[in-house]
C-alpha cells in the first residue's frame, strides 16, 4: 500500500559497494551500462506491497525490461551523486514500474531503487507515451566511474538534445552578439545606461573595463544583480579567442571584441582582457576599400571626422598645396591658400591676400619676394594685415624675404618667414644671452658684452682694505680709498692678453699695486724694475695683461708730490723737481776743496735727461748756477757764491 508515509530511495547493493571500493582502491574504472525496471509483483497481486531496496539484492523482484542507459552523468549540484537515465519508448510497456535496477558491464546488479508506482501504457492502448526513468544514487567517489554510454543503442530526450546542443554551442569561440559594451568600470546590477544605450532586462552586455579584470565577460542585464551569460558562465565555455560583436553604442557600435587572455581560464578567478579586433578597420557602413584605398576628398576647410585623403592633407598645408610665380600685382583667392607664391619684378609689386570672409580660421598663405623691386602685402577690403607686436598696415618685403600669414578672425597675421624677424619681440627686447666674458668667436654680441669689452668700463669697485683682484674685476674701474692700501693684480697668465684694469688712488691715499707675475713694465712701470707700483694722492694707471705679466700705461701717470718729486706722464715724458745745495765755483765742486758733489734726481730717467733748470733760493741776488755732469740719475750745480747756496731745480726727461 502506497501512502503519505511511503519512502522512495536508491542504494548500492553489496556487490555495488564492493566494486566501488575496489575501483577506489585500485583505480580501476567501473563502467555502468544498463538499467532494468520491474513491477515488484511476481505473484500478480492486485495491490502489491511497496518494495524496499535491499543491499543483498542480486536482481529485481520482477524485472520486465532491461536496456542500455541513455545518459549517465554527475549531478551538477552535488558531485557525489550519480544520475542514471533510461528512456522507454511509446511502443513498450503495458506494465507497472515500481522498482529500478542499475547493472554494470559484468551484468551485476550494483544499485537498486524503488519508486512511486507508475503505469507505462502501450501505444496500442490509446495512451502511449515515452517515459524517462532516472535513478540518483550517492557514491563515495565519482572519479573512478566511467560516465560513458553508447549513443548507437539509446534514445535521447528532447531536453537532453536541447541541453547538449546548447552546451556545444556555448563552447564555440564565436558567441551570440551583445547589445552594448562597457567603456569604464560599472556596478554589475540594475538597469542602467552603458555607452549611451539604455539597457533592458535580458539584454546581453560585454563587460570589459572592470577594475578587477576577473569580473569581465558577457553578462545578462537584470533589475538586480547581473549574471554571467549562459554561453560564458563556465571554464569550458570561456576560452582564449572568445569573440563577441557589439550591436549598438555611442562609441562601441559595430565593433568586434576578442578575448586575448591565453592559457587555462578559471571563470571568476582569471583576469579577462578583451581587444577590439576591428580597431583600424573600416566599419560596415563605411565605403568599401578595393585595391588602393580611395575616398571622397572633404571640402577645403572641413574640420569634421570625415576621412582625410592625401589631396585634403596636401591642400591643408602640411606641405605646400601648390606654387605660383607672379610678375605683376595679384589678388589672391581661396585657391591660393596653403600654397607658396613668388613675386618678382623690377618695380614694387602688390600682393593682396584672400578675403578673410571666405577663408577658414587657421588657413595659411606663404609669399616670397624674388624681385629687386620688392613686394607690398595688403589685405582685401577692410581686412587687416597684422603682426604679433601690433604693427598694422602693408607689409613691405625686400628681395629674398619670405612671409607666412594665417587667417584669424577678420585679419591676416604675420607668423613666419624671414620678414617676421623685423617685427618679432625677440629683436626688440632683452631676449638674447650674453656670451662669456672673454669670448672671441663669431657669436652674436649683446650690448652688455660690448659695454664690458669696449667703450664703457665693465663696472665700478671701491676697496677700503687690502684686496686681491680676480678675473671678475677685469674691465672695471677700481678705486682704492684708504690711507694706505695694497691692491694685488690677478694672475696675468690666466687671463686673455689685452685684459685691462683701471686703478686710481683716492685724494689722500697711497695705493701700492702689486703684481704676482714679476716686475711691472710699460710707460708707468717702476724704474727700479719692481713688481710693485705706488699710486698716491689721486693718481691713476691702467694695467694691461700681456699674457705673462702686466704693463702699466695711461691713466694720469705716476707722480710723487713731495718736495723732491716727479710726474710721469702717460706719454713717457717725466717732470722732476726738487731742492739742493749748489757748490761754490772755486775750481772744485765741494765746499773748500774736494770732489764734485752730485744732486740725485728723485727717480732715474729711463732713457735720458733732456734739460735741467735751476733757480736761486735765498736772500743774495743775481746768483746763477752752472749745471754740469747731467746723466739719467744726477747732475752737478755751482754758483759764484763763496759759500754753497740753496737752489730749486726742474728737470725734463724721458
Amino acid at each position: 500500500m502506497i501512502d503519505a508515509n511511503s519512502q522512495f530511495f536508491a542504494i548500492l547493493t553489496n556487490v555495488g559497494m564492493a566494486k566501488q571500493a575496489n575501483a577506489d582502491a585500485l583505480g580501476i574504472p567501473w563502467k555502468l551500462t544498463e538499467m532494468g525496471v520491474g513491477d515488484a509483483n511476481p505473484s500478480g497481486l492486485a495491490d502489491p506491497p511497496n518494495p524496499v531496496p535491499s543491499a543483498i539484492q542480486t536482481k529485481l523482484l520482477n524485472e520486465w525490461r532491461r536496456k542500455p542507459l541513455n545518459q549517465l552523468k554527475i549531478d551538477p549540484v552535488n558531485p557525489a551523486v550519480i544520475i542514471a537515465e533510461q528512456i522507454i519508448p511509446a511502443d513498450e510497456g503495458g506494465k507497472w514500474i515500481r522498482e529500478i535496477g542499475l547493472y554494470d558491464a559484468d551484468g551485476d546488479l550494483v544499485a537498486v531503487a524503488n519508486c512511486a508506482p507508475s503505469f507505462k501504457p502501450l501505444l496500442s492502448q490509446g495512451s502511449g507515451r515515452t517515459q524517462v526513468v532516472r535513478m540518483n544514487f550517492v557514491v563515495s567517489n565519482t572519479g573512478n566511474i566511467t560516465l560513458k554510454i553508447d549513443p548507437a543503442v539509446v534514445l535521447a530526450t528532447r531536453e537532453y538534445v536541447d541541453s547538449r546542443l546548447l552546451d556545444e554551442l556555448s563552447r564555440l569561440d564565436m558567441k551570440q552578439s551583445v547589445r552594448a559594451a562597457t567603456t569604464a568600470n560599472i556596478a554589475l546590477l540594475g538597469l542602467q545606461v552603458v555607452d549611451g544605450v539604455s539597457l533592458n532586462a535580458g539584454d546581453r552586455v560585454l563587460v570589459k573595463n572592470q577594475t578587477v579584470a576577473k569580473d569581465n565577460g558577457p553578462y545578462v542585464v537584470a533589475a538586480g544583480a547581473w549574471a554571467r551569460a549562459s554561453d560564458a558562465d563556465s571554464n569550458a565555455k570561456v576560452t582564449p579567442n572568445m569573440t563577441l560583436a557589439v550591436e549598438v553604442g555611442a562609441t562601441q557600435a559595430d565593433t568586434i571584441w576578442q578575448l586575448v587572455t591565453d592559457g587555462a581560464i578559471v571563470v571568476g578567478v582569471t583576469a579577462l582582457t578583451f581587444k577590439d579586433i576591428t580597431d583600424g578597420l573600416a566599419r560596415l557602413l563605411s565605403p568599401i576599400f578595393v585595391g588602393s584605398p580611395k575616398a571622397p576628398t572633404p571640402a577645403q576647410f572641413d574640420s569634421s571626422k570625415l576621412l582625410a585623403t592625401a589631396e585634403f592633407v596636401k591642400r591643408s598645408g602640411v606641405e605646400f598645396s601648390g606654387f605660383t610665380s607672379n610678375s605683376a600685382d595679384s589678388a589672391l583667392t581661396a585657391a591660393h591658400v596653403g600654397g607658396l607664391h613668388s613675386f618678382s619684378g623690377a618695380g614694387q609689386l602688390t600682393a593682396t591676400l584672400p578675403p578673410s570672409a571666405s577663408i577658414a580660421q587657421g588657413a595659411t598663405v606663404t609669399l616670397a619676394c624674388a624681385g629687386a623691386g620688392g613686394l607690398r602685402v595688403v589685405g582685401a577690403g577692410t581686412d587687416v594685415v597684422y603682426t604679433s607686436t601690433g604693427v598694422t598696415g602693408p607689409i613691405l618685403m625686400a628681395l629674398g624675404d619670405t612671409a607666412e600669414f594665417i587667417r584669424l578672425q577678420d585679419q591676416w597675421r604675420l607668423i613666419g618667414g624671414t620678414i617676421a624677424l623685423r617685427y618679432a619681440g625677440i629683436m626688440a627686447g632683452e631676449s638674447f644671452t650674453t656670451r662669456p666674458q672673454f669670448d672671441s668667436s663669431k657669436a652674436l654680441a649683446t650690448t652688455e658684452f660690448v659695454q664690458r669689452a669696449a667703450g664703457s668700463l665693465a663696472g665700478y669697485a671701491a676697496y677700503t682694505a687690502n684686496t686681491v683682484l680676480t678675473a671678475a674685476d677685469v674691465g672695471k674701474y677700481v678705486y682704492a680709498n684708504a690711507p694706505a692700501i695694497a691692491i694685488t693684480l690677478p694672475d696675468a697668465s690666466l687671463l686673455p692678453a689685452g685684459s685691462r684694469i683701471y686703478i686710481q688712488a683716492a685724494a689722500q691715499s697711497t695705493c701700492t699695486v702689486k703684481s704676482t707675475n714679476g716686475n711691472l713694465s710699460g710707460p708707468n712701470g717702476s724704474s727700479t724694475l719692481s713688481p710693485n707700483l705706488v699710486l698716491g694722492n689721486g693718481t691713476a694707471s691702467e694695467f694691461i695683461a700681456n699674457g705673462v705679466g702686466w704693463l702699466s700705461v695711461g691713466g694720469t701717470g705716476i707722480a710723487s708730490t713731495a718736495v723732491n718729486g716727479y710726474q710721469r706722464l702717460p706719454s713717457g715724458v717725466i717732470f722732476q723737481w726738487g731742492q739742493a745745495i749748489a757748490m761754490p765755483n772755486d775750481g772744485n765742486d765741494a765746499v773748500g776743496t774736494g770732489a764734485d758733489t752730485y744732486i740725485t734726481f728723485p727717480i732715474a730717467f729711463p732713457n735720458a735727461c733732456a734739460s735741467v733748470v735751476t733757480t736761486h733760493h735765498g736772500a743774495q741776488a743775481n746768483l746763477a748756477s752752472i749745471i754740469r755732469n747731467i746723466s739719467t740719475t744726477r747732475f752737478t750745480a755751482e754758483t759764484a757764491s763763496v759759500q754753497g747756496q740753496t737752489i730749486k731745480f726742474f728737470a725734463v726727461g724721458y
